[in-house]
């Protein structure tokens, strides 16, 4: 059984703010993708566990949530992964621009917490 989530933060390349809910056995870093005003996309790691390694194994359900009031952005991602198979997640939500359009965002989740070492 997985130990509780814990909360992190973080900031895009747009200066939002992001707040993380995560388990840290599991996540291992949160990246943010954008296309910038020029076509290229640009991505950024917005948030990295500062656990080096996983003290338990993950839960079946892991479960990360991210949080960004100033872009209006409240998203949970659950993942059911009995056999601990899933390596990286991604979503990609249209978040409202000032302008009145939206814009594509990826949030990559990653694994790969490893086990810690007995020595």
């Amino acid at each position: 059984m997985g130990r509780h989530n814990r909360e992190g933060k973080g900031a895009d390349q747009q200066g939002y703010e992001y707040h993380i809910n995560y388990q840290p056995d599991w996540l291992r870093l949160v990246k943010v993708t954008r296309t910038l005003d020029s076509g290229r996309q640009s991505t950024k790691t917005l948030f990295r566990n500062p656990t080096h390694d996983r003290r338990e194994e993950p839960s079946e359900k892991v479960r990360t949530r991210i949080v960004s009031p100033g872009q209006g952005l409240d998203m949970e991602v659950v993942v059911s992964d009995p056999y601990g198979c899933v390596y990286r997640v991604q979503v990609t939500c249209m978040i409202p621009t000032g302008d009145g359009d939206s814009e594509k965002v990826v949030y990559t989740l990653e694994d790969s917490v490893p086990p810690a070492t007995r020595g």
